[in-house]
């Protein structure tokens, strides 16, 4: 069984998939780009700023599904440039301050309308 979870305080989905699915004890978080709901527009700011959209975005889908970040098991960062690394470890590690999950960062020619990072998640019940 599945259950789709939606959240209309994040993005709606820009395609073909479900913001996150709840299989048993698991939360399958999709990737998330730096959109802001309320207006509509990406954020195209600074790397610190898009980093942060994106990790509020996956808050209000968790806070829907009934979750937080301390539920999160792994995470997915899919960026344009590893040279960003640092500073969108800055903002990510400020949603993780005990016990982070685990992860892995991956560089990519390209993601969906053109922004800078994406993150998806895991997490559990």
């Amino acid at each position: 069984m599945k259950e789709i979870i939606n959240s209309s305080k994040a993005p709606a989905p820009i395609g073909p998939y479900s913001q996150a699915v709840k299989s048993g004890q698991t939360l399958y978080v999709s990737g998330q780009i730096p959109i802001d709901q309320q207006s509509g527009n990406l954020i195209e700011g600074t790397i610190e700023e898009e980093t942060d959209q994106v990790m509020k975005n996956i808050g209000f889908i968790l806070e829907e599904a009934g979750l937080s970040f301390e539920s999160i098991l792994k995470c997915s960062i899919f960026v344009s440039s590893m040279a960003d690394f640092s500073r969108i470890n800055g903002v990510y590690g400020k949603y993780f301050e005990k016990n982070p999950p685990a992860r892995e960062t991956v560089e990519v020619s390209k993601l969906p309308k053109g922004v800078n990072v994406e993150i998806s998640c895991i997490a559990s019940y």
